[in-house]
């Protein structure tokens, strides 16, 4: 129960794990969107008062469209962040880890009424601490989860060598095989990189350069011309 990662399989056989975010980052979140909005309120209103009656009946539309509609814009737009959940590294998505779409996104965010019953989202958390997923009854009822932000996986470059096509065809876990060990080559010492490499004899043959050498070949063939 103390586990937050979640597995998600996906149709093309790829699990992703996904950090799910619980009750104390989502209300720093939900924090720092309430207090953008009242500074964007503030500057709107002592613009609009100037306009009078008309101006304070175009305050409650824009407070209106920014409490219950911007969230689900910038959620479904800017890639299932507001500015609070960007800021603290979150992001809503489906519990398919799919990207979040409008009907889910202006559901999870009308429930907030609901979620914050009786007061300060009391319903909201009671709901959040009984779910294994953290889920406020907004999210139960869109089919969301709202999760730490993946980062971009650094990019691994594999040693340059001379491209040397296979003696053979390779299959495609073998082809992941030479991959996987040409990019973990540069964390390696020789000798640790020779064992993984020996075992790869009925891949490389009899390289005269050497098993290690060879693999490194064929992992600059596979991976195609550099750019």
């Amino acid at each position: 129960m103390l586990d937050t990662t979640r597995a998600v399989p996906t149709p093309e056989g790829i699990e992703l794990v996904l950090r799910l975010a619980g009750p104390v980052p989502r209300a720093l979140a939900w924090l720092t969107d309430t207090l953008l909005r009242f500074g964007i309120l503030a500057v709107a209103g002592w613009v609009l008062s100037l306009l009078g009656q008309f101006g304070w009946g175009l305050l409650l539309i824009i407070a209106f469209l920014l409490e219950w509609l911007a969230p689900a814009a910038f959620e479904v737009w800017a890639d299932g962040s507001t500015p609070g959940k960007k800021a603290l590294g979150l992001m809503v998505m489906h519990d398919d880890g799919t990207p979040i779409r409008w009907s889910a996104a202006l559901v999870r965010n009308l429930l907030r009424a609901v979620d914050f019953l009786p007061f300060g989202y009391g319903f909201g958390l009671i709901a959040m601490l009984l779910s294994r997923d953290f889920k406020r009854l907004g999210d139960i009822a869109a089919g969301t989860v709202v999760v730490y932000r993946i980062p971009p996986p650094e990019p691994v470059a594999i040693p340059p060598a001379r491209a040397v096509a296979p003696s053979r065809p390779l299959n495609l876990d073998e082809q992941r095989a030479v991959l996987d060990f040409a990019e973990r080559s540069a964390t390696l010492t020789p000798q640790r990189a020779g064992e993984i490499a020996e075992l790869a004899r009925s891949i490389t043959g009899e390289a005269p350069a050497g098993p290690t050498a060879r693999l490194l070949e064929m992992a600059n063939y596979l991976s195609g011309p550099r750019q």
